[in-house]
């Protein structure tokens, strides 16, 4: 048996979701990705972290995020590639209770040091794990 996954600490949402042609037709197709996936590009790839910081600020283990990471690239390239609309949603993850407050480049210097967020998550950020971290049941997820 599987062990349970940990949800991955993201510290910002998007700030578009859609991504594609700007008039797809209803056959183009939709890959999904989900935001923990779009916060490896963003820490990785935009941000310049590598791996091991990137599973330290996600509070998961490295080839976690390896794994992750290279779902991200793939689903990425496959929109560019194939023209297909990308949409960012879902995911097993965590907003980080300062997001609003965070700069999203580096949560240590507003007390999210360490493998978990500190603090309690307001409720807007209850709500939004409630409905899109996937079900985790993991304790810090506040899934309630």
């Amino acid at each position: 048996m599987p062990r349970p996954s940990k949800c991955r600490r993201i510290c910002t949402l998007p700030r578009t979701s859609r991504f594609g042609p700007p008039e797809p037709s209803d056959d183009t197709p939709k890959i999904f990705m989900t935001l923990d996936e779009f916060e490896t590009i963003r820490l990785i790839d935009y941000l310049g972290y590598d791996q091991e910081d990137c599973a330290v600020q996600m509070g998961v283990a490295r080839t976690t995020i390896q794994a992750v990471y290279n779902r991200a690239r793939r689903k990425l390239a496959e929109a560019l590639v194939t023209g297909s609309v990308l949409q960012i949603e879902g995911g097993n993850y965590m907003l980080c209770s300062h997001s609003g407050d965070c700069c999203g480049k580096n949560c240590g210097e507003h007390s999210c040091y360490g493998r978990r967020c500190q603090g309690e998550p307001t409720a807007g950020q209850a709500k939004i794990n409630r409905t899109k971290n996937g079900g985790c049941k993991h304790e810090n997820c506040s899934n309630l």
